[in-house]
């Protein structure tokens, strides 16, 4: 009996565009060398019984509003933090991919939320494909995670771990790092295009059909996106970005893609000797150290989500000794640091298209929201003037071409958090008319335009 040769077809691991013939630049995404062989696996059953064609038996169809929500289970992982960018909890059946650069902390996290789930959800397997079973052993012991309900398995072959998931019926599977993984019936090599699809669309079928919660940790390229086809983060139900450097102690964790909840929330972690641990007022932690009545750094409020963060904004101007004048942004987008700077000179009058411009956010934090960009004018008026902005301060407001302030959304959020903080004094935009509650001992200066806003936060005390 002659077996039918399959079709080989090309993919774009940049996009995930299919072709059948190989291009030297994607006609979709227009990068130049992504495309890669892709052999489709033949619909083959494996040893356990998980098709490669189908998630579960054939069901018929269900009218929309027959459709029932109620058996949506979710349950608390033990990081508030990872709760609140989950959308308040793991869901069964879920596949959450979480993604971030070497050594930021991805295997730390999910070997103390292991801790956790083996707690409140049941049995976990780890299954690690970069370190043996002595290595996470040591590092288990150095974060004291220690429990009976937690699997360790050394293995990178998918079948092995699928035997061991019908063996040991876990709720939750971790696999640690799907770049590792691969199918003993595909030719590729680990990490390659068919590999990562595959395997990832065989841990999304055993997710679904048996109700078991499954972690992927990814690795992400030199652009700061997830290794391997972008057709993965289709795939899966959460995609989460883990972020920081590894000189700062602080952690962001950011949802990128969520089918249970919002993506606009951050959890934020603090690594330790023992771990990460949670920032649970990272307004504060992101304030602490301030220095006093140092021109240059200046207050803002941003929106995370429904979770409004005091971040302090530092500016430093300073006369440039080259032909062209330096401009460096940490925290902020470069191009509306650019562009803010074009204003300052334009309709403020300061004298610093000539000048060297260095713009931070303290803390690691990395603020994308307009409503920062006053705070960021400020910061820049004030090191330009040498003259500081008074400590109790907080400003907020976006800023246009013209000069012009427009007010700002989650206005009383941000009102209520400057005052929790003891920030006495905020400097904003008009409320455009809507009912606005203050709170008691918090004045509130409204301005106009950018002059006024410079004028009224370097007065003198």
């Amino acid at each position: 009996m002659a077996v039918q040769k399959t079709k080989k077809i090309f993919i774009c691991s940049s996009c995930g565009n299919e072709s059948v013939k190989w291009y030297g630049q994607c006609p979709a995404c227009k990068e130049w060398n992504t495309f890669v062989e892709y052999e489709p696996e033949a619909e083959t059953k494996n040893a356990k019984g998980w098709s490669a064609g189908k998630i579960s038996p054939e069901v018929p169809p269900e009218r929309l509003d027959m459709i029932s929500t109620d058996d949506e289970i979710r349950f608390a992982t033990g990081f508030s933090e990872l709760d609140r960018v989950l959308g308040g909890g793991a869901v069964k059946g879920s596949l959450v991919l979480i993604g971030g650069e070497p050594g930021v902390g991805k295997s730390t996290l999910m070997l103390q939320i292991c801790r956790s789930l083996s707690q409140c959800a049941g049995k976990v397997l780890y299954a690690s494909g970069e370190e043996s079973k002595r290595q996470l052993k040591l590092r288990a012991d150095r974060l004291e995670v220690s429990s009976g309900n937690i699997l360790i398995l050394a293995e990178t072959r998918l079948e092995a771990i699928f035997d061991t998931v019908e063996k040991e019926q876990p709720d939750v599977l971790v696999v640690d790092s799907i770049q590792t993984v691969y199918k003993s019936s595909l030719s590729a090599a680990p990490g390659n295009v068919t590999q990562i699809r595959d395997c990832t669309m065989s841990l999304l079928q055993l997710a679904k059909s048996s109700g078991i919660v499954v972690f992927i940790v990814g690795h992400v390229n030199k652009d700061g996106e997830l290794a391997g086809p972008k057709i993965m983060e289709h795939m899966v139900d959460c995609v989460l970005y883990f972020e920081g450097e590894r000189q700062n102690a602080y952690r962001v964790l950011r949802a990128a893609k969520n089918r249970f909840g919002s993506t606009n929330e951050v959890g934020i972690f603090e690594m330790g000797q023992k771990g990460l641990s949670e920032v649970v007022n990272p307004s504060e932690a992101m304030l602490s150290g301030r220095p006093e009545g140092a021109p240059g750094s200046c207050v803002t409020c941003t929106m995370e989500g429904t979770r409004p963060i005091l971040a302090e904004i530092q500016s430093l101007v300073a006369k440039s000794v080259y032909g062209n004048p330096r401009r460096m942004a940490s925290g902020v987008d470069y191009n509306r640091a650019m562009l803010l700077l074009a204003v300052l000179e334009k309709r403020a009058g300061l004298p610093i298209g000539a000048a060297d411009a260095y713009i931070n956010v303290i803390g690691g934090l990395r603020i994308d929201e307009p409503a920062s960009d006053l705070a960021i004018a400020v910061s820049i008026a004030s090191s330009c003037r040498d003259k500081a902005v008074r400590s109790d301060t907080a400003v907020f407001g976006e800023v246009g071409l013209t000069g012009e302030l427009r007010r700002v959304n989650a206005l009383e959020q941000r009102l209520n958090e400057v005052a929790r903080l003891n920030i006495r004094r905020v400097v904003c935009p008009e409320a455009g008319g809507l009912p606005l509650k203050t709170p008691e001992g918090l004045e509130i200066i409204t301005v106009r335009n950018l002059r006024e806003a410079i004028g009224a936060c370097l007065e003198q005390e």
